[in-house]
Protein backbone atom coordinates (compact mmCIF):
# COMPACT_ATOMS: atom_id res chain seq x y z
CA UNK A 1 0.00 0.00 0.00
CA UNK A 2 2.77 2.05 1.01
CA UNK A 3 3.89 2.12 -2.44
CA UNK A 4 0.83 2.91 -4.09
CA UNK A 5 0.75 5.78 -2.28
CA UNK A 6 4.06 6.87 -3.32
CA UNK A 7 2.57 6.53 -7.01
CA UNK A 8 -0.38 8.27 -5.96
CA UNK A 9 1.95 11.35 -4.52
CA UNK A 10 3.69 11.43 -7.43
CA UNK A 11 1.16 11.84 -9.69
CA UNK A 12 -0.15 14.84 -7.24
CA UNK A 13 3.12 16.14 -7.17
CA UNK A 14 5.59 16.17 -10.00
CA UNK A 15 4.72 19.34 -11.67
CA UNK A 16 5.64 21.15 -8.51
CA UNK A 17 8.67 19.07 -7.66
CA UNK A 18 9.86 19.75 -11.59
CA UNK A 19 8.80 23.66 -11.15
CA UNK A 20 10.58 25.73 -8.46
CA UNK A 21 9.16 28.66 -10.45
CA UNK A 22 5.38 28.47 -8.63
CA UNK A 23 5.72 30.33 -5.63
CA UNK A 24 4.34 28.20 -2.48
CA UNK A 25 3.30 31.50 -0.36
CA UNK A 26 2.54 33.89 -2.77
CA UNK A 27 2.43 36.59 -0.23
CA UNK A 28 5.24 36.14 0.78
CA UNK A 29 6.95 35.92 -2.47
CA UNK A 30 8.89 32.92 -1.85
CA UNK A 31 10.31 31.55 -5.34
CA UNK A 32 9.95 27.92 -4.42
CA UNK A 33 7.89 25.45 -2.67
CA UNK A 34 8.41 24.30 0.99
CA UNK A 35 6.88 20.75 1.96
CA UNK A 36 7.57 17.54 3.50
CA UNK A 37 6.46 14.19 3.32
CA UNK A 38 3.51 12.35 5.97
CA UNK A 39 3.68 8.84 6.93
CA UNK A 40 1.99 7.90 3.99
CA UNK A 41 4.69 9.41 2.00
CA UNK A 42 2.58 11.81 0.38
CA UNK A 43 3.78 15.14 0.03
CA UNK A 44 1.83 17.70 2.43
CA UNK A 45 3.11 21.35 1.59
CA UNK A 46 4.50 23.67 4.36
CA UNK A 47 4.64 27.07 5.11
CA UNK A 48 8.26 28.35 4.36
CA UNK A 49 11.08 27.64 7.06
CA UNK A 50 13.33 29.85 5.70
CA UNK A 51 13.38 32.88 3.05
CA UNK A 52 15.43 34.58 1.05
CA UNK A 53 17.19 37.53 2.32
CA UNK A 54 20.08 38.47 0.32
CA UNK A 55 22.87 37.69 -1.32
CA UNK A 56 27.02 38.28 -1.03
CA UNK A 57 29.01 38.15 -3.29
CA UNK A 58 33.15 39.31 -4.17
CA UNK A 59 31.64 42.91 -5.41
CA UNK A 60 29.71 43.38 -2.27
CA UNK A 61 32.53 42.61 -0.06
CA UNK A 62 34.80 44.90 -1.91
CA UNK A 63 36.76 42.42 -3.49
CA UNK A 64 37.32 40.76 -6.90
CA UNK A 65 34.09 38.70 -7.90
CA UNK A 66 34.16 34.38 -6.79
CA UNK A 67 35.36 32.24 -8.88
CA UNK A 68 34.04 28.56 -8.56
CA UNK A 69 33.95 28.95 -4.69
CA UNK A 70 33.62 25.19 -3.37
CA UNK A 71 32.83 25.49 0.18
CA UNK A 72 33.12 27.67 3.25
CA UNK A 73 32.64 27.38 7.23
CA UNK A 74 31.46 29.44 9.87
CA UNK A 75 34.28 30.03 12.51
CA UNK A 76 33.82 29.87 16.38
CA UNK A 77 34.20 33.54 16.59
CA UNK A 78 31.81 34.16 14.00
CA UNK A 79 33.72 35.16 10.44
CA UNK A 80 32.99 33.11 7.54
CA UNK A 81 35.83 31.53 5.53
CA UNK A 82 35.13 30.78 2.07
CA UNK A 83 37.20 28.44 -0.31
CA UNK A 84 37.30 30.59 -3.50
CA UNK A 85 38.86 27.74 -5.80
CA UNK A 86 39.36 28.87 -8.90
CA UNK A 87 40.85 31.99 -7.54
CA UNK A 88 43.25 30.27 -5.09
CA UNK A 89 42.45 32.07 -2.13
CA UNK A 90 40.63 31.87 1.27
CA UNK A 91 38.50 34.80 1.63
CA UNK A 92 37.42 35.92 5.12
CA UNK A 93 34.50 37.61 5.59
CA UNK A 94 33.06 39.47 8.72
CA UNK A 95 30.17 38.22 11.01
CA UNK A 96 27.58 40.80 9.37
CA UNK A 97 28.65 39.14 5.53
CA UNK A 98 29.17 42.83 4.76
CA UNK A 99 32.89 43.27 4.00
CA UNK A 100 36.26 41.05 3.56
CA UNK A 101 38.27 41.09 6.84
CA UNK A 102 40.63 39.16 4.95
CA UNK A 103 41.81 37.91 1.76
CA UNK A 104 44.91 34.93 2.30
CA UNK A 105 46.42 33.79 -1.02
CA UNK A 106 50.05 33.57 0.43
CA UNK A 107 51.26 32.21 3.84
CA UNK A 108 54.38 31.56 5.36
CA UNK A 109 55.46 28.44 4.76
CA UNK A 110 58.86 27.74 7.04
CA UNK A 111 60.23 30.87 6.39
CA UNK A 112 59.17 30.99 2.43
CA UNK A 113 55.95 32.40 0.90
CA UNK A 114 53.69 29.89 -0.38
CA UNK A 115 50.26 29.57 -2.36
CA UNK A 116 47.18 27.83 -2.56
CA UNK A 117 46.18 25.55 -5.64
CA UNK A 118 42.32 24.87 -5.82
CA UNK A 119 41.73 25.14 -2.63
CA UNK A 120 38.43 23.26 -2.16
CA UNK A 121 37.48 22.48 1.57
CA UNK A 122 37.92 24.43 4.47
CA UNK A 123 36.90 24.61 8.40
CA UNK A 124 38.47 26.22 11.82
CA UNK A 125 38.98 24.47 14.70
CA UNK A 126 37.78 25.55 18.00
CA UNK A 127 41.74 26.47 18.51
CA UNK A 128 40.81 28.85 15.83
CA UNK A 129 43.18 27.53 13.49
CA UNK A 130 42.79 27.24 9.75
CA UNK A 131 42.44 24.02 8.29
CA UNK A 132 42.33 24.41 4.00
CA UNK A 133 42.29 21.40 1.61
CA UNK A 134 44.64 22.55 -0.99
CA UNK A 135 43.22 19.93 -3.45
CA UNK A 136 45.94 20.63 -6.58
CA UNK A 137 48.57 20.68 -4.36
CA UNK A 138 47.47 17.21 -2.61
CA UNK A 139 47.95 18.91 0.97
CA UNK A 140 46.28 20.13 3.86
CA UNK A 141 47.68 23.68 5.54
CA UNK A 142 47.05 24.22 8.75
CA UNK A 143 47.30 28.00 9.37
CA UNK A 144 47.32 29.79 12.45
CA UNK A 145 46.75 33.66 11.03
CA UNK A 146 48.99 33.56 7.61
CA UNK A 147 51.79 31.48 8.95
CA UNK A 148 51.14 27.41 8.45
CA UNK A 149 51.89 25.60 11.19
CA UNK A 150 51.68 21.98 9.65
CA UNK A 151 51.06 20.87 5.98
CA UNK A 152 49.42 16.94 5.77
CA UNK A 153 50.95 15.85 2.88
CA UNK A 154 51.69 12.11 0.96
CA UNK A 155 50.12 10.65 3.56
CA UNK A 156 52.16 6.59 4.31
CA UNK A 157 50.63 3.40 5.21
CA UNK A 158 50.15 -0.15 4.68
CA UNK A 159 46.61 -0.10 3.98
CA UNK A 160 47.13 2.76 1.13
CA UNK A 161 47.83 1.84 -2.08
CA UNK A 162 51.74 2.40 -3.20
CA UNK A 163 50.30 4.54 -5.88
CA UNK A 164 47.88 6.58 -4.33
CA UNK A 165 47.89 10.60 -4.57
CA UNK A 166 46.33 12.74 -1.94
CA UNK A 167 43.80 15.02 -3.40
CA UNK A 168 41.42 16.17 -0.29
CA UNK A 169 38.53 17.63 -0.93
CA UNK A 170 36.08 18.34 2.53
CA UNK A 171 38.25 18.71 5.89
CA UNK A 172 37.14 18.46 8.57
CA UNK A 173 38.10 18.61 12.92
CA UNK A 174 36.84 17.55 16.09
CA UNK A 175 37.66 18.55 19.37
CA UNK A 176 41.30 16.41 20.15
CA UNK A 177 42.42 17.53 17.26
CA UNK A 178 42.02 15.05 14.79
CA UNK A 179 41.58 15.96 11.01
CA UNK A 180 39.67 13.96 8.95
CA UNK A 181 39.38 14.28 4.94
CA UNK A 182 36.87 13.34 2.04
CA UNK A 183 39.10 12.50 -0.45
CA UNK A 184 39.06 12.57 -4.25
CA UNK A 185 38.95 9.01 -5.25
CA UNK A 186 38.73 7.34 -2.05
CA UNK A 187 36.58 4.45 -1.62
CA UNK A 188 37.40 2.99 1.52
CA UNK A 189 36.19 6.03 3.27
CA UNK A 190 37.05 8.73 5.33
CA UNK A 191 40.68 9.51 5.80
CA UNK A 192 41.92 10.49 9.93
CA UNK A 193 44.81 12.06 11.07
CA UNK A 194 46.44 12.73 13.97
CA UNK A 195 46.58 16.43 15.44
CA UNK A 196 50.04 16.00 14.31
CA UNK A 197 49.31 14.69 10.82
CA UNK A 198 49.94 11.10 10.87
CA UNK A 199 47.46 9.38 8.74
CA UNK A 200 45.57 6.88 11.45
CA UNK A 201 42.84 4.85 9.48
CA UNK A 202 40.00 5.09 7.27
CA UNK A 203 36.76 6.16 9.12
CA UNK A 204 33.44 4.69 8.44
CA UNK A 205 32.34 2.78 4.98
CA UNK A 206 29.09 3.46 2.63
CA UNK A 207 27.43 -0.29 2.54
CA UNK A 208 26.98 -1.16 -0.83
CA UNK A 209 23.86 -2.77 -1.50
CA UNK A 210 23.24 -4.85 -4.29
CA UNK A 211 19.82 -6.27 -5.61
CA UNK A 212 18.53 -9.62 -6.19
CA UNK A 213 17.92 -8.44 -9.84
CA UNK A 214 21.50 -7.61 -10.08
CA UNK A 215 22.88 -10.73 -8.39
CA UNK A 216 20.75 -12.95 -11.32
CA UNK A 217 21.75 -10.77 -14.07
CA UNK A 218 25.59 -10.89 -12.96
CA UNK A 219 25.47 -14.56 -12.74
CA UNK A 220 23.95 -14.91 -16.37
CA UNK A 221 26.20 -12.45 -18.14
CA UNK A 222 29.22 -13.76 -20.05
CA UNK A 223 32.97 -12.74 -19.07
CA UNK A 224 32.78 -10.17 -21.95
CA UNK A 225 29.34 -8.53 -20.19
CA UNK A 226 30.54 -8.55 -16.61
CA UNK A 227 33.86 -6.35 -17.85
CA UNK A 228 31.04 -4.00 -19.39
CA UNK A 229 28.88 -4.37 -15.97
CA UNK A 230 29.04 -1.50 -13.31
CA UNK A 231 31.42 -2.52 -10.43
CA UNK A 232 29.36 -2.44 -7.11
CA UNK A 233 32.16 -0.26 -5.03
CA UNK A 234 31.12 2.33 -2.41
CA UNK A 235 30.38 5.30 -2.96
CA UNK A 236 32.56 8.49 -2.53
CA UNK A 237 31.56 10.80 0.72
CA UNK A 238 30.49 14.11 -0.62
CA UNK A 239 30.73 15.49 2.82
CA UNK A 240 31.65 15.98 6.55
CA UNK A 241 31.32 17.63 9.49
CA UNK A 242 31.74 16.97 13.73
CA UNK A 243 29.12 17.48 16.02
CA UNK A 244 29.29 18.80 20.01
CA UNK A 245 29.95 15.53 21.05
CA UNK A 246 32.86 14.34 18.65
CA UNK A 247 30.38 12.00 16.42
CA UNK A 248 31.33 12.62 12.64
CA UNK A 249 28.14 13.51 10.29
CA UNK A 250 29.13 12.50 6.49
CA UNK A 251 27.25 12.35 3.31
CA UNK A 252 27.25 10.48 0.18
CA UNK A 253 25.44 10.17 -3.38
CA UNK A 254 23.73 6.92 -2.48
CA UNK A 255 22.40 5.33 -5.10
CA UNK A 256 19.55 3.83 -3.63
CA UNK A 257 18.19 6.70 -2.32
CA UNK A 258 17.46 5.51 0.81
CA UNK A 259 20.54 6.67 3.05
CA UNK A 260 22.49 10.03 2.13
CA UNK A 261 23.64 10.66 5.70
CA UNK A 262 25.47 9.16 8.49
CA UNK A 263 26.72 9.76 11.94
CA UNK A 264 29.60 7.84 13.18
CA UNK A 265 30.56 6.83 16.57
CA UNK A 266 34.29 7.11 17.79
CA UNK A 267 34.50 3.39 16.16
CA UNK A 268 33.88 4.01 12.90
CA UNK A 269 30.11 2.79 12.75
CA UNK A 270 26.88 4.62 11.95
CA UNK A 271 24.78 4.68 14.62
CA UNK A 272 22.26 7.69 12.27
CA UNK A 273 18.49 7.01 13.35
CA UNK A 274 16.33 7.32 10.38
CA UNK A 275 13.06 7.69 11.48
CA UNK A 276 9.52 6.19 10.71
CA UNK A 277 10.21 6.18 7.12
CA UNK A 278 13.56 4.77 7.60
CA UNK A 279 14.51 7.37 5.20
CA UNK A 280 17.55 9.99 5.31
CA UNK A 281 18.60 10.00 1.76
CA UNK A 282 16.54 13.63 0.66
CA UNK A 283 13.50 13.29 -1.33
CA UNK A 284 11.34 10.03 -0.33
CA UNK A 285 10.49 9.26 -4.27
CA UNK A 286 12.21 10.05 -7.63
CA UNK A 287 10.90 11.38 -10.75
CA UNK A 288 11.34 8.76 -13.80
CA UNK A 289 14.27 9.10 -16.90
CA UNK A 290 11.79 11.58 -18.92
CA UNK A 291 12.05 13.90 -16.47
CA UNK A 292 15.73 14.64 -17.70
CA UNK A 293 17.74 16.48 -15.79
CA UNK A 294 15.44 16.09 -12.28
CA UNK A 295 15.96 12.23 -12.37
CA UNK A 296 17.10 9.81 -10.11
CA UNK A 297 17.65 10.07 -6.38
CA UNK A 298 19.34 13.09 -4.40
CA UNK A 299 22.58 14.16 -5.05
CA UNK A 300 23.46 15.10 -1.67
CA UNK A 301 26.94 17.26 -1.94
CA UNK A 302 27.10 18.82 1.62
CA UNK A 303 26.27 17.81 5.19
CA UNK A 304 26.01 20.70 8.05
CA UNK A 305 25.30 19.65 11.66
CA UNK A 306 23.55 22.46 13.49
CA UNK A 307 23.38 22.12 16.82
CA UNK A 308 20.62 20.51 19.46
CA UNK A 309 20.41 17.58 17.43
CA UNK A 310 19.68 19.20 13.72
CA UNK A 311 21.46 18.86 10.78
CA UNK A 312 20.57 19.24 7.21
CA UNK A 313 21.40 18.46 3.94
CA UNK A 314 21.85 20.05 0.54
CA UNK A 315 20.76 18.39 -2.48
CA UNK A 316 22.47 19.87 -5.47
CA UNK A 317 20.29 18.33 -7.95
CA UNK A 318 17.05 20.07 -7.47
CA UNK A 319 18.32 22.66 -5.18
CA UNK A 320 16.75 21.23 -2.01
CA UNK A 321 17.93 21.86 1.80
CA UNK A 322 16.49 18.59 3.40
CA UNK A 323 16.59 19.14 7.74
CA UNK A 324 16.44 16.40 10.05
CA UNK A 325 16.39 16.05 14.01
CA UNK A 326 18.17 13.55 15.99
CA UNK A 327 15.77 10.86 15.45
CA UNK A 328 15.70 11.11 11.78
CA UNK A 329 12.19 12.46 11.66
CA UNK A 330 12.49 14.92 8.36
CA UNK A 331 11.85 18.46 10.01
CA UNK A 332 11.07 20.30 6.65
CA UNK A 333 12.86 20.94 2.82
CA UNK A 334 12.93 24.20 0.92
CA UNK A 335 14.59 25.64 -1.89
CA UNK A 336 14.82 25.20 -5.70
CA UNK A 337 16.48 25.41 -9.12
CA UNK A 338 15.72 28.79 -11.31
CA UNK A 339 16.82 32.02 -11.86
CA UNK A 340 14.91 33.89 -9.76
CA UNK A 341 16.48 35.62 -6.28
CA UNK A 342 16.56 33.15 -3.80
CA UNK A 343 16.52 29.95 -6.14
CA UNK A 344 20.00 28.28 -7.11
CA UNK A 345 21.88 27.73 -10.33
CA UNK A 346 24.82 25.23 -8.34
CA UNK A 347 24.74 25.09 -4.51
CA UNK A 348 27.36 23.24 -3.57
CA UNK A 349 27.58 24.01 0.82
CA UNK A 350 26.15 24.20 3.21
CA UNK A 351 27.11 26.90 6.79
CA UNK A 352 24.62 28.60 9.69
CA UNK A 353 25.37 31.45 11.36
CA UNK A 354 22.68 32.75 14.28
CA UNK A 355 18.94 32.79 12.40
CA UNK A 356 20.23 32.16 8.97
CA UNK A 357 21.36 29.28 6.97
CA UNK A 358 23.72 30.04 4.35
CA UNK A 359 24.05 28.45 0.61
CA UNK A 360 27.12 28.86 -0.97
CA UNK A 361 26.72 28.71 -4.67
CA UNK A 362 29.34 27.96 -7.22
CA UNK A 363 27.33 28.67 -9.82
CA UNK A 364 26.10 32.42 -9.03
CA UNK A 365 29.37 32.50 -7.87
CA UNK A 366 27.53 33.66 -4.47
CA UNK A 367 27.07 32.93 -0.76
CA UNK A 368 22.79 32.70 -0.27
CA UNK A 369 21.39 33.80 2.96
CA UNK A 370 18.43 32.62 4.05
CA UNK A 371 16.28 33.94 7.47
CA UNK A 372 13.96 31.34 9.15
CA UNK A 373 10.51 32.25 9.37
CA UNK A 374 8.29 32.04 12.57
CA UNK A 375 7.38 28.53 11.16
CA UNK A 376 10.66 27.48 11.11
CA UNK A 377 11.72 29.38 14.23
CA UNK A 378 9.35 27.47 16.05
CA UNK A 379 10.22 23.52 14.88
CA UNK A 380 14.37 24.49 15.27
CA UNK A 381 13.22 25.74 18.79
CA UNK A 382 10.92 22.63 19.80
CA UNK A 383 13.14 20.55 18.79
CA UNK A 384 16.24 22.05 20.79
CA UNK A 385 13.81 21.95 23.45
CA UNK A 386 13.58 18.25 23.29
CA UNK A 387 17.05 17.42 22.65
CA UNK A 388 17.85 19.03 25.85
CA UNK A 389 15.04 17.37 27.96
CA UNK A 390 12.42 20.44 28.20
CA UNK A 391 8.95 18.13 26.79
CA UNK A 392 7.29 20.55 28.94
CA UNK A 393 8.52 23.91 27.45
CA UNK A 394 8.03 22.35 23.91
CA UNK A 395 4.34 21.79 23.63
CA UNK A 396 3.12 25.10 23.45
CA UNK A 397 5.31 25.62 20.18
CA UNK A 398 4.42 22.30 18.83
CA UNK A 399 0.63 23.75 19.01
CA UNK A 400 1.82 27.28 17.95
CA UNK A 401 3.16 24.97 14.55
CA UNK A 402 -0.27 23.54 14.53
CA UNK A 403 -2.16 27.11 13.95
CA UNK A 404 0.33 27.38 10.74
CA UNK A 405 -0.06 23.68 9.49
CA UNK A 406 -2.76 21.96 11.23
CA UNK A 407 -1.70 18.49 9.26
CA UNK A 408 1.94 18.64 10.36
CA UNK A 409 2.22 15.13 12.44
CA UNK A 410 5.66 16.06 13.44
CA UNK A 411 3.76 18.63 15.73
CA UNK A 412 1.71 15.89 16.88
CA UNK A 413 4.39 13.34 17.76
CA UNK A 414 6.36 16.50 19.70
CA UNK A 415 3.27 16.60 21.67
CA UNK A 416 2.43 13.19 22.41
CA UNK A 417 6.26 12.71 23.20
CA UNK A 418 6.22 15.91 25.63
CA UNK A 419 2.85 13.85 27.19
CA UNK A 420 4.43 10.63 27.13
CA UNK A 421 7.35 11.65 29.29
CA UNK A 422 5.25 13.67 32.21
CA UNK A 423 3.03 10.28 31.72
CA UNK A 424 -0.09 11.56 30.98
CA UNK A 425 -0.25 8.26 28.10
CA UNK A 426 -3.82 8.59 27.39
CA UNK A 427 -3.14 12.34 25.55
CA UNK A 428 0.41 10.71 24.44
CA UNK A 429 -1.89 8.25 22.61
CA UNK A 430 -4.14 10.67 21.14
CA UNK A 431 -1.47 12.77 19.95
CA UNK A 432 0.68 10.09 18.78
CA UNK A 433 -2.29 8.71 16.79
CA UNK A 434 -2.74 11.97 14.95
CA UNK A 435 1.22 12.06 14.26
CA UNK A 436 0.94 8.05 12.99
CA UNK A 437 3.89 7.45 14.88
CA UNK A 438 3.69 3.77 15.73
CA UNK A 439 6.75 2.99 17.78
CA UNK A 440 5.59 6.03 20.43
CA UNK A 441 2.21 5.05 20.89
CA UNK A 442 2.97 1.45 21.18
CA UNK A 443 5.07 2.57 24.49
CA UNK A 444 2.17 4.71 25.48
CA UNK A 445 -0.64 2.49 25.41
CA UNK A 446 1.77 -0.34 26.72
CA UNK A 447 2.14 2.26 29.75
CA UNK A 448 -1.92 2.92 29.98
CA UNK A 449 -2.69 -0.75 29.59
CA UNK A 450 -0.55 -1.41 32.36
CA UNK A 451 -1.55 1.53 34.67
CA UNK A 452 -5.21 0.86 33.95
CA UNK A 453 -4.58 -2.61 35.29
CA UNK A 454 -2.75 -1.61 38.16
CA UNK A 455 -5.36 0.59 39.34
CA UNK A 456 -8.16 -1.69 38.67
CA UNK A 457 -5.97 -4.70 40.17
CA UNK A 458 -7.89 -5.37 43.17
CA UNK A 459 -11.11 -5.09 41.39
CA UNK A 460 -10.22 -7.38 38.80
CA UNK A 461 -8.86 -10.15 41.56
CA UNK A 462 -11.88 -9.98 43.18
CA UNK A 463 -13.75 -10.44 40.37
CA UNK A 464 -11.80 -13.33 39.37
CA UNK A 465 -12.09 -14.90 42.97
CA UNK A 466 -16.44 -14.59 43.06
CA UNK A 467 -16.22 -16.05 39.23
CA UNK A 468 -14.38 -18.86 40.34
CA UNK A 469 -16.30 -19.22 43.36
CA UNK A 470 -19.78 -18.98 41.17
CA UNK A 471 -18.45 -21.65 38.82
CA UNK A 472 -17.90 -23.92 41.73
CA UNK A 473 -20.53 -23.54 43.43
CA UNK A 474 -22.46 -24.26 39.94
CA UNK A 475 -20.27 -27.39 39.55
CA UNK A 476 -21.62 -28.84 43.18
CA UNK A 477 -24.97 -27.80 42.34
CA UNK A 478 -25.39 -29.95 38.92
CA UNK A 479 -23.56 -32.40 40.81
CA UNK A 480 -25.80 -32.47 43.64
CA UNK A 481 -28.71 -32.92 40.74
CA UNK A 482 -27.23 -35.56 38.95
CA UNK A 483 -26.84 -37.70 42.29
CA UNK A 484 -30.36 -37.13 43.07
CA UNK A 485 -31.31 -38.13 39.54
CA UNK A 486 -29.24 -41.24 39.84
CA UNK A 487 -30.82 -42.08 42.82
CA UNK A 488 -34.18 -41.51 41.23
CA UNK A 489 -33.69 -43.80 38.52
CA UNK A 490 -32.64 -46.48 40.50
CA UNK A 491 -35.99 -46.67 42.59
Amino acid sequence: MKRFARLAALTAASAALLSCAVPALAAADVPYDSYTFNYREYIEFTPAPYVPAGTVSGQTLGITPFRNPQSFCVAPDGLIYVADTDNDRIVVVNQELTGAVAVIETFDNGGTPDTFRKPYGVTVSEKNLLYVADTENKRIVVLDGDRAVRIIADPKSEILPAEYEFSPLKVAVDYADRVYVVARNMFQGIMVFTADGEFLSFFGTIPVSVSLWQRIWRSLSTKEQRKLQQLFIPTEFTGVDVDDAGFVYASCIDPQGTQAAFRLNPKGVDVIRKGENNNVGGDVFFLPAVAGEFDGPSKIVDILYRGKGIYSMLDSKRGRVFTYDYEGNLLYIFGGMGTQAGTFKAPCALASTGDKLLVLDSGRLEIMIFTETEYGSLINTAVGLRQDGDEGLAVDLWRQVLTLNENLELANIGIGKAYLTEGNNKEAMKHLKLGMNRTYYSIAFKRYRNNILKANLGYILTGVIVAALALYVRSLVRQKGTEKGDLLADD
